[in-house]
């Protein structure tokens, strides 16, 4: 069988369960929302989602803008301000109440803004994924950590302060902390870096299902190399950013739905989901639907079990979130 072919079987499959989901949703999953309208900024649409989360469900990817900060000289990121306020405004649409703020590329190592986010939300319910200098001080990760900063960002698809060989030097430390390295690279360089990946200590999360390519998919290089690190059990992946990697495109971005729901298969217990709100890789007047997004996510998780087991009980392991009662 051709790859081409394997692909259009995964999808194939995806949209048959989609269908029995659409079918079964009240038993399979948690119950259906009520229609009601809550438009968001940075986000198209209205409605909320199909799909109604658990308590405790935790959005693991979403960022903050404010022109009041500075902005780093290498940024090629401006999205417009996307506030704590405009953010409360996604929460009531897609019912989440815990979330994970990430340092974008915009602001270089000046975290303030996320962690002035943080506060804003409420501490209790958010952490923090910062970025740092590779020569940071042992005193400043401490006073970090006790801002509710759980991980270090590694955006190697972008000009920054870190690059590739920031790795090996601060994943070392990271894992003495109990961090995480979140890791964004091209296809191209997860190829290259396969080793390195492989070698590194701690734990490790891939953003944006880690970008694997179309229309190659789940018989590409990037998606086979992400699954040995996820069989080794300490990598982690993010279930975000479809349109990223997606070839077929809005709304079902079925490529990419495909590679998810293989994801579920292979290791639900290491994968979060995280909406990527504001989109800001996305044009200001095409942004995606944040409802569509969280049903896909849902389709993709396949049952209840494993829909609450992403939303819920990973996150609170992965970022130290208390433990939501059954």
């Amino acid at each position: 069988m051709t790859t081409k072919a394997r692909t259009n079987d995964v999808a194939a499959a995806l949209l048959t369960r989609r269908t029995v989901l659409a079918g079964l949703a009240a038993s399979a999953l948690p119950g259906i929302a009520p229609a009601q309208a809550q438009e968001v900024r940075w986000s198209s649409g209205s409605e909320k989602p199909h799909f109604v989360p658990p308590a405790g469900a935790t959005d693991c990817h979403f960022h903050t803008y404010d022109k009041t900060y500075p902005i780093a000289k290498s940024a090629t990121l401006l999205p417009d301000d996307t506030l704590p306020d405009d953010y409360r405004a996604l929460q009531r649409r897609i019912g989440t109440t815990r979330g994970v703020i990430i340092q974008p590329s915009t602001y270089g190592t000046d975290n303030r803004l996320q962690i002035a986010s943080r506060q804003a939300l409420g501490a209790e319910n958010f952490r923090v994924v910062a970025v740092v200098a590779e020569d940071i001080s042992e005193a400043e990760l401490r006073r970090l950590d006790e801002q509710g900063v759980r991980g270090v960002r590694f955006n190697l698809g972008f000009p920054g302060v870190l690059t590739v060989n920031s790795l090996p030097t601060l994943a070392p430390r990271l894992a003495d902390l109990g961090w995480h390295c979140q890791i964004n690279m091209r296809p191209k360089q997860i190829e290259d870096n396969a080793d390195l990946l492989a070698s590194l200590p701690g734990r490790l999360v891939f953003d944006h299902l880690a970008q694997v390519p179309q229309p190659a998919g789940v018989e590409s290089a990037p998606y086979k190399i992400i699954r040995g690190l996820l069989d080794r059990g300490k990598t982690w992946v993010k279930l975000s950013g479809p349109y990223v990697s997606s070839k077929q495109g809005a709304p079902d971005y079925a490529d990419a739905a495909a590679v998810a729901a293989a994801y579920v298969k292979a290791a639900p217990e290491r994968l979060v989901w995280g909406s990527d709100w504001p989109h800001p890789s996305e044009p200001k007047d095409h942004k995606p639907d944040d409802a569509r997004l969280f049903d896909l996510f849902a389709q993709c998780a396949g049952d209840a079990a494993a829909f609450k087991r992403i939303l819920v009980d990973n996150p609170a392991e992965f970022y130290g979130f208390p433990k939501v009662a059954p």
